[in-house]
């Protein structure tokens, strides 16, 4: 591995010996001693694996695109080992399988879980399973800014604007993720905090909210929401994480604003109003106008939360648009609404000349100078097709096990997005904990798949298998 692979790895290894050293104190001050011994376990590991990648001679080995794929897809089957020892080592006789699964679930910010009910368990591991979240949302974002180069330059150019990424401006990126990340982190916790929620629970519903996770402090969280007005409060900081990351930074720092920096938060921005006057007028069947704002901004976030009522007869909808997702900079997952409509108005381009051959579309998008070239569409459209074929494997493989075909669609749709089951989905009672182990283990790899996207494996695959 090359010298910046293992201080990429270092650094959030060192960020997890932070977190466990928190916990660790929070632990002795609320004389929570039950679990304390895995808290310093996953300090010393992480430790020391920290400061051995960041202290590595450094190497002049110029780091390539295929490095920096696997240096990423290391990192979220590597960290999420170190941030199992307290689930393994806790009191409650959790084996390696769960442990490891429930922790690439916080890591991948999916939600699956094995614990029925998580009232039995210590305030110090609750902690715990939200911080897996956030960090995990914080690795995501960087392995954006990394592999960027792969997804898309256009989005590249937007966001820096048009400067190129060499090592200087990756840092500068990835500084700027960590300020705005723990920025709005802290923002979430002081407006849940004023919303009259427990300290306990804000703090952990923020660490969720900014990942785009899905772990609750709590078994059910309409008891916290106890009114339209915090509904309503919930449902816009769930947008969040529905944005890009850079929104609030460029709305408030940059001096020469162009559309260039807020074009995608923009289509966001026209897809959700256009949604809430869709469903407000012809979905709205309970006439609660604050539960189905929360589902919509659920769903399209990919966190996947639920309230007591929500409507049921939606799930397939809903579903359509966890599928979509949000900002390509943020910490949903989905397709992305971005691609989706380029590849619209692709296709409508070329209907279009084939009705008037004399016609001449240009692929550009609204509100922008920025038009994409048929590498980036072609790019697109193979992210749809992989997105289809993991979907039909997964869920085939899952009803081979003798799960039913429609919780194994469904499932298999929350995993390759992240999203949370929930009632809203109609998949609230799946039972995680006692799946087979070989299902355990394609859930955490399709939980894996579903960040990396199974785009950079085919790279890497083209790189290994298929050499001159």
């Amino acid at each position: 591995m090359s010298y910046f692979s293992l201080i990429y790895l270092g650094v959030f290894s060192l960020l997890i010996s932070v977190l466990s050293f928190f916990n660790i104190i929070y632990a002795y001050y609320f004389n929570i001693y039950l679990s304390l011994d895995s808290y310093f376990y996953s300090l010393i590991i992480s430790l020391i694996f920290g400061l051995l990648f960041i202290f590595k001679k450094k190497d002049n080995y110029k780091i390539s695109i295929y490095h920096k794929i696997l240096t990423v897809i290391l990192g979220f089957f590597l960290l999420p080992f170190i941030i199992s020892i307290p689930f393994y080592f806790s009191i409650y006789n959790i084996s390696f399988l769960d442990s490891y699964f429930e922790t690439v679930s916080g890591f991948t910010s999916t939600g699956f879980t094995i614990f029925e009910n998580i009232k039995h368990l210590d305030q110090s591991l609750i902690l715990w399973r939200s911080s897996s979240q956030w960090i995990g949302g914080l690795y995501f974002l960087s392995s954006i800014i990394l592999l960027i180069d792969i997804f898309d330059n256009n989005l590249k150019k937007s966001l820096t604007n048009f400067i190129t990424f060499d090592s200087t401006e990756t840092l500068k990126q990835l500084t700027k993720i960590l300020v705005l990340y723990s920025f709005l982190t802290l923002l979430i916790f002081l407006i849940l905090k004023v919303s009259d929620l427990r300290t306990f629970d804000s703090f952990n519903l923020s660490m969720t909210l900014i990942s785009s996770g899905g772990f609750l402090p709590f078994n059910n969280l309409s008891i916290v929401l106890n009114s339209n007005i915090k509904e309503v409060i919930f449902s816009l900081l769930m947008l969040i994480s529905f944005f890009s990351i850079f929104l609030s930074y460029n709305l408030i720092f940059l001096k020469n604003r162009n559309l260039n920096f807020f074009q995608e938060d923009l289509y966001l921005l026209i897809y959700f109003i256009s949604l809430i006057l869709v469903f407000f007028s012809f979905l709205n069947f309970e006439y609660d106008l604050s539960l189905l704002f929360f589902s919509l901004s659920s769903s399209v976030s990919n966190i996947g939360f639920s309230l007591e009522n929500s409507p049921k007869n939606l799930s397939f909808i809903f579903l359509i648009l966890v599928i979509i997702g949000g900002s390509f900079f943020s910490t949903s997952s989905g397709i992305r609404f971005i691609k989706l409509y380029v590849l619209f108005k692709f296709s409508l381009n070329n209907l279009i000349s084939h009705v008037k051959p004399k016609n001449v579309s240009i692929n550009k998008q609204l509100f922008s100078e920025i038009s994409f070239d048929k590498l980036i569409i072609n790019k697109y459209f193979l992210s749809v097709v992989i997105f289809i074929i993991s979907l039909l494997f997964l869920s085939s493989f899952l009803t081979f096990f003798g799960i039913s075909f429609e919780n194994s669609f469904k499932i298999s749709v929350l995993t390759l997005m992240n999203t949370v089951n929930s009632t809203m989905y109609g998949v609230e009672d799946f039972d995680f904990q006692k799946l087979q182990f070989i299902i355990k283990y394609f859930l955490i790899i399709f939980m894996i798949i579903g960040r990396v996207e199974l785009l950079t494996i085919l790279i890497i695959m083209k790189k290994f298998l298929f050499k001159n």
